[in-house]
């Protein structure tokens, strides 16, 4: 087995609607920009239109390299905690039995189709949401499930981890925004300072 290198980022800025902004397109042109300069194999992204036009900006930078959907990296909730932190509990009021399942079971579909060796070497690049980045991490952490809930990560930002034939996941990068300006940086993160 090769490593494989996936680079996850989540998709640009959007309004309430679920479409990209100007501010988001910008932020996938600079991070695109950056993923240029990698050998990336193939682009995957959400078919949530958010993430369809953030991955084909960063298509338009990659000649050649294939841009497809990939279901698993839908925006769900990939896990419902038994025992909700105070600062989630409303969050996950009326979350029933068979949407926990369900978050459950794309989570579980997600790692086993990304979070593995490939056969050869390759670097893909997947354009997700918030909710998918943090489990990805949380699994290459050998964190427990309910981890997940404190790994906000902003938009257009880079996550890097790299899965070995034989060893645990490698978390290499975790939510960097070195490519964005600071006015592009910490969209998709409440109010609040920020480093």
């Amino acid at each position: 087995m090769a490593v494989r290198h996936l680079y996850v980022a989540r998709h640009g800025a959007a309004d309430p609607f679920g479409e990209v902004t100007d501010a988001g397109l910008r932020q996938m042109e600079l991070l695109a920009e950056r993923l240029a300069a990698l050998p990336v194999d193939a682009v995957w992204h959400s078919p949530l239109p958010r993430a369809v036009r953030s991955a084909a900006v960063i298509g338009e930078h990659l000649p050649g390299v294939p841009v497809r959907q990939a279901a698993e990296l839908i925006d769900h909730v990939p896990h419902v905690p038994d025992d909700p932190p105070p600062g989630w509990a409303g969050f996950f009021d009326g979350f029933d039995p068979a949407e926990a399942a369900e978050g459950a079971r794309l989570a579980g579909a997600l790692l086993d189709r990304f979070a593995r060796p490939a056969e050869t070497e390759t670097h893909e690049v997947l354009v997700t949401h918030g909710y998918q980045v943090a489990w990805l991490v949380r699994h290459a952490m050998g964190a427990p499930p309910d981890r997940w809930l404190g790994l906000s990560c902003g938009n257009a930002s880079l996550t890097a981890i790299g899965h070995y034939g034989s060893g645990r996941p490698s978390l290499v990068l975790y939510n960097d925004m070195g490519h964005l300006p600071p006015d592009l940086r910490w969209t998709g993160f409440g109010p609040g300072a920020r480093p």
